[in-house]
């Protein structure tokens, strides 16, 4: 055997990367976000040291030094152009969040059987198939993700329990929560009678 072999190579620890819980890069990536300000916040409150290492002054310092004034202004307004987008996003994607509908209609099969129609909850980050799973759960019948005519999912739950799911809405029960019962709307549709 050579001497080589004899030595055993020590173990190499894996490196724990912390990662920003705002913009979910590491932390020394956190400045060509969209949203330094809010990550520079969460930082200086989860990690002071990786902060002071990062964002304090002399760090800044050392950073701004090496450029002109002129690129250092040009720097300036182009990271507050990027948080003004980002905030302007933010408010535009809350605004399309509130004027949303969720619509539960009730769809007649046969004569006494029905099906409900949900329509809208992923414009409220409700993932679709959990949800779905969770209704069949909760009323024991079959639940699945469709595509309605318009191309759009929509959760199908048999039988009518349109005022079950409203109820569960308002009360924010699994999946559902996060979905303001003022958006939630109940349509009922009727077949319509064939001639013969």
């Amino acid at each position: 055997m050579s001497s080589s072999d004899q030595q055993e190579p020590q173990p190499v620890r894996p490196l724990q990367v912390i990662y920003c819980q705002i913009c979910t890069f590491p932390p020394e990536y956190c400045e060509f976000g969209s949203s330094l300000t809010r990550c520079k916040e969460w930082l200086q409150g989860a990690n002071s040291q990786l902060f002071d290492k990062y964002y304090s002054d002399e760090a800044l310092q050392s950073k701004i030094g090496t450029l002109s004034l002129e690129a250092q202004a040009k720097l300036e307004k182009d990271t507050a152009k990027k948080e003004a987008k980002a905030e302007a996003k933010a408010d535009a994607a809350l605004k399309k969040k509130m004027a949303s509908q969720v619509s539960i209609k009730r769809i007649e099969r046969n004569k006494r059987k029905h099906v409900t129609a949900i329509h809208g909850l992923e414009a409220f980050d409700v993932d679709l198939k959990k949800a779905s799973k969770f209704l069949a759960q909760k009323f024991a019948t079959g639940a699945s993700v469709t595509k309605n005519a318009q191309g759009l999912d929509e959760i199908v739950v048999q039988g009518d329990v349109s005022g079950d799911v409203l109820e569960l809405i308002e009360g924010g029960a699994g999946p559902l929560k996060g979905v303001p019962a003022d958006n939630v709307v109940i349509i009922e549709e009727k077949k319509k009678k064939t001639q013969e």
